[in-house]
């Protein structure tokens, strides 16, 4: 397994999709991380959902999307080297055992092998659209659970974003105009780089144009949701 799979890696679309929560997949030498097949099936260990939306979102657009094949509990490509969740010991409630007492070289061996390679694989489409001038838009997909803690959320899908709200607020119009589905800004996550790696990272820095998305999980259970959401989604960002 390796750590990215880039779909439509030469695709005329404007758009670059990020996935950075696509798999729940652990190495076989990581043994599970020492958690049961039931802890692997939560969310806890990846966006459930998220990859098919993207799969489905860079077919409507011929847009080039990358998705990360590593369990964000092996270590989460969606957040600084220096986080405390880059690795984590506890995930919503779960202890990690595989993740307990890492020493520098265990961290440093998960960062060179999965950290770095996922977002190498970006930054190789970015450049590569950069060389022959083609513009992009960077879209990072994530899902989210349809409630935390026992507080229900009510928004099927929601923008998270920064200072740089032109797409946001053009795409929040589109989707709230016909009036049938709750859509949240910067609900229940806002976009922080201090928290976020991988739109700051790739399209801040660059300037670009970008927006992150979380799709309700319980709204994109299948491949036949994943890709009506998807096609909603593709409608607003036209």
């Amino acid at each position: 397994m390796t750590a990215s799979r880039i779909l439509r890696p030469q695709g005329a679309g404007r758009f670059v999709l990020l996935c950075d929560h696509a798999s729940n997949y652990i190495p076989a030498e990581l043994h599970d991380l020492g958690l049961p097949a039931s802890e692997l099936a939560r969310h806890i260990a990846w966006d459930i959902g998220a990859a098919g939306v993207t799969e489905a979102l860079s077919e409507i657009f011929d847009a080039p999307a990358i998705l990360c094949e590593t369990s964000r509990l092996v270590i989460d490509c969606n957040r600084h080297l220096d986080a405390a969740d880059l690795i984590p010991e506890v995930s919503h409630g779960t202890v990690i055992p595989g993740n307990l007492h890492l020493d520098k070289a265990a961290r440093a061996d998960r960062i060179e092998r999965w950290f770095h390679p996922y977002h190498d694989a970006v930054e190789s489409v970015l450049l590569e659209r950069e060389a022959r001038g083609a513009p992009s838009i960077a879209v990072s997909i994530h899902s989210m659970t349809p409630s935390l803690a026992g507080q229900p959320r009510p928004w099927q899908i929601a923008l998270s974003s920064h200072l740089d709200r032109s797409l946001a607020d053009a795409v929040l119009a589109a989707l709230r105009r016909p009036g049938d589905i709750a859509v949240g800004d910067n609900q229940p996550y806002d976009l922080d780089p201090e928290m976020d790696f991988s739109i700051p990272f790739h399209a801040l820095r660059r300037r670009l144009p970008h927006l992150q998305v979380e799709f309700r999980q319980d709204e994109i259970p299948d491949a036949a949701t994943q890709r009506r959401w998807a096609l909603r989604f593709a409608q607003a960002l036209r």
